[in-house]
């Protein structure tokens, strides 16, 4: 009786583990969200955006996934998503900052580029500015320039690669009010170097401590300022961090 018992036991362990290791090892979803219908150099970096993380998901072992659907922001669809990239915009409806507030309270994860994060005083959307740190947006440079950035930690796995400073490509940089750093929740991973300002000519960066990366470490979420334009893709220490960053994310679920 004993025997067969331990028989019949082998026989179900040896059914399920296929699909118990099947499920171990089931490759991390990334939905990636972009608009099509805003400022055009926006748009641009989008595309851009779209081809470099679909060639860095056969590089890494994830499944990526876009959509230009905002009312794809649902509780059904993000059910099995693992992070969410926002390229060029944030949700916009009621209902879909509702169920992106719920899927990030929950464990959800986000990694947003430049205007996926702007907010001012007619967003009208508080949750998301605690989200952020507390940072809405202040002002900025323009044209779209270079910029050394200061990593303010160089041994983390998001900055590893890029040294203390590297020179961004062309950008439009925002500064935000209140400052991210104030908050002791925050993590600022890049800073823009001193030696930029002023920085522009028709709008003027004129100095102060202007984080452009940093994690809400009360969430799975990471910022970057970088993201307007067609040049954000042409520094390979750039595109290794940006990479990086991403796994960073992905790999905290």
């Amino acid at each position: 009786m004993i025997r067969h018992l331990c028989f019949v036991v082998a026989v179900i362990c040896f059914a399920i583990s296929p699909a118990v290791v099947q499920a171990q090892t089931a490759p991390l979803h990334v939905l990636a969200f972009y608009s099509t219908d805003v400022e055009r150099d926006h748009v641009d970096f989008a595309v851009q955006a779209v081809k470099f993380f679909s060639d860095a998901a056969a590089r890494d072992h994830y499944t990526f996934e876009t959509t230009t659907n905002w009312d794809d922001m649902n509780a059904e669809r993000l059910k099995d998503v693992q992070l969410v990239l926002c390229f060029n915009d944030s949700a916009r409806t009621p209902q879909q900052r509702a169920a992106f507030e719920q899927y990030m309270e929950h464990g959800g994860g986000w990694f947003g580029f430049h205007f996926a994060a702007y907010n001012d005083d007619s967003t009208h959307w508080p949750w998301f500015v605690k989200f952020l740190g507390g940072a809405v947006f202040n002002g900025n440079n323009w044209p779209p320039l270079p910029a050394l950035l200061d990593v303010d930690d160089s041994s983390s796995p998001i900055t590893k690669h890029v040294g203390a400073k590297y020179l961004s490509p062309a950008n439009e940089w925002y500064s935000w009010l209140p400052n991210p750093r104030a908050n002791k929740d925050v993590k600022v991973w890049l800073t823009l170097d001193p030696s930029n300002f002023p920085l522009g000519f028709k709008d003027t960066l004129t100095g102060g401590d202007i984080p452009v990366a940093w994690t809400n470490t009360k969430y799975r979420m990471l910022y970057v300022n970088m993201g307007h334009g067609d040049k954000v893709f042409t520094d390979a220490h750039q595109n290794q961090l940006f990479e990086d960053a991403l796994l960073w994310v992905l790999n905290k679920h």
